[in-house]
Order: structure tokens, then C-alpha cells, then sequence
């Protein structure tokens, strides 16, 4: 068993598991979406993101390329939550919440995808 491995896809099923779990709920109910559990996702996402630069193959590329997609969707929503927040006099209304939860709609896909090749990937090896 390689250690590098093991650690490589806990953090990109971590990622999509906490996404779908931020995901999860009213999209337009701020009570069913916690702004420390999308911290949690942009953090393992970046990590997630990290790990995959070392890989040279096709593949490593492909998950790469799936992963930036989803740490910059993640920002993307962090940016929105954090103006809506801090900026804005109207705070958190609806309509943002519904942003916010679709751009991590999008982060849940690339992290779907990134599950789906890591799968592929470990079918495909050749012991």
C-alpha cells in the first residue's frame, strides 16, 4: 500500500463529502448552510489541490485541471458569502445564499468528477 495514495484520495473524497454536506438543504436558507463548514471546504479543496501537483501523468492533469475548477468556485462563493456579509448593508438576503450554494454547486461537480477519475485511474493500474 503507498502511503502517498492513501493520503492523495482521503483528501479528494474529503473534499467532495464536505461539499455535498455544505451543499445540502434550502438553497436559499442561510440556517441550512454554516459559514465554517464552506471554510472546511475551501481548506480541503486547496490541500486536495496541493497534493494533485505532483502527479506528471494525463490523468494527474485532468484531476488538476477538475480541482483548480473547484477551489476557484469555492472562492468564488466565499468572495460572494464575505461581501454579502461584511460589505453589504442588506447582509445575507436569499438570492445570495442561492449564489453562494450554486458555486459550491459547481465546486460539488469538478469534486464529482475528480472522485470519478481517481476511481478510473485506480481500475486502469497494472500491478
Amino acid at each position: 500500500m503507498n502511503p502517498e495514495k492513501v493520503v492523495f484520495g482521503f483528501f479528494i473524497v474529503l473534499a467532495l463529502t464536505l461539499n455535498f454536506g455544505f451543499f445540502l438543504g434550502d438553497i436559499d436558507d442561510p440556517n441550512h448552510h454554516h459559514v465554517y463548514e464552506l471554510f472546511a471546504v475551501v481548506v480541503v479543496n486547496v490541500i486536495a489541490t496541493i497534493l494533485k501537483f505532483g502527479d506528471r501523468t494525463q490523468m494527474g492533469a485532468i484531476l488538476l485541471a477538475t480541482s483548480l475548477v473547484a477551489v476557484l468556485q469555492l472562492f468564488a462563493a466565499t468572495i460572494v458569502w464575505t461581501f454579502s456579509v461584511h460589505i453589504l448593508d442588506s447582509g445575507l438576503t436569499p438570492a445570495l445564499m442561492s449564489s453562494i450554494v450554486s458555486l459550491t454547486g459547481g465546486a460539488l461537480l469538478a469534486n464529482v468528477i475528480s472522485v470519478i477519475l481517481l476511481i478510473i485511474e485506480t481500475v486502469m493500474l497494472r500491478r
